[in-house]
């Protein structure tokens, strides 16, 4: 993994700090274009990876990276499942075979609506998982997605229900359908380490809050600090300047001074704060560290 991976919060008017910021960045990104422009900036900066939601719009940008390959010859996105939001709006406005039907994809419709039919006769978790995952993925055909994660919303219900085998479900279609690494984000780290090395996953990647001061970090940092130092994990920092609470020069400098943090996944709306955060990874992050 890169270093520095570029996120998409700030398109969609999230930010965990400020209402007013979250709405003014949703007005600015209403139109794809705007960010196509902050995407290039990332890009032309040197940051390559898009970490994304399955979010509509981004089947948009997909669509302008396949439309001009030799724009975006080592451009990567690094998908995140599900897009919450989308599939609780379809289940209210069609109902749970309605929402499924919608997302099934085109290719190969009746196998896959037989497939799915089967499957929630069968209360068959693996296979309505499986399909939505199929169903996720066609925005990114064709492009370069070596890591898919599933997102936080999913991993901590699994994680609470203790329906652990989920994780091995995801897994496993994610290396065989997609040749790709499985990714899991989460609000818990310390938790969903040991679940995954008992399931036999082996140095997985964890995406998670990871910051000075503790911010939105379920377990407490001392808990935190235990399994950055005794587990072997591949882990990605984010929320690294906890919603605007530290100073870029702070965040990243303690960052990238903490053990097995692999990469650091940022949002940002202007070329000038891609290019800062840059520099600072650039200027603090340790030799010892993976590249």
């Amino acid at each position: 993994m890169d270093k520095l991976l570029f996120g998409d919060n700030q398109f969609f008017g999230i930010n965990h700090m400020s209402e007013e910021k979250a709405r003014a960045q949703s007005m600015r990104f209403q139109k794809i274009e705007a960010v196509i422009d902050v995407l290039d900036a990332a890009y032309d900066e040197g940051v390559r990876t898009f970490m994304c939601t399955t979010h509509d719009r981004i089947g948009l940008v997909a669509d302008h990276i396949r439309a001009n390959p030799t724009r975006y010859s080592d451009f990567v996105f690094y998908p995140c499942m599900p897009y919450a939001h989308k599939y609780a709006n379809a289940v209210t406005e069609d109902g749970p075979l309605g929402a499924l039907k919608r997302f099934i994809p085109n290719e190969g419709l009746f196998n896959a609506a037989l497939r799915g039919g089967m499957s929630l006769a069968r209360k068959d978790v693996e296979g309505v998982g499986t399909l939505l995952i199929d169903a996720e993925m066609k925005m990114f055909e064709g492009l370069n997605t070596p890591i898919i994660f599933v997102q936080n919303v999913v991993t901590d219900l699994i994680l609470g229900l203790g329906f652990n085998e989920a994780f091995r479900i995801f897994a496993d279609h994610i290396r065989n359908r997609y040749g790709a690494e499985p990714g899991f984000i989460t609000m818990n780290t310390p938790r969903l380490v040991p679940v995954l090395e008992s399931l036999g996953i082996e140095n997985p990647i964890v995406c998670s809050n990871i910051n000075k001061i503790g911010f939105r970090m379920s377990g407490g940092m001392e808990a935190y600090e235990r399994t950055l130092k005794n587990h072997s994990f591949r882990a990605i920092a984010m929320s690294v300047f906890a919603s605007g609470a530290l100073k870029p020069d702070e965040a990243i400098e303690w960052i990238c001074n903490q053990p097995n943090i692999e990469s650091i996944v940022f949002g940002a709306s202007s070329r000038g704060n891609i290019r800062n955060t840059k520099e600072l990874v650039d200027k603090y992050w340790p030799v010892t560290q993976p590249a």
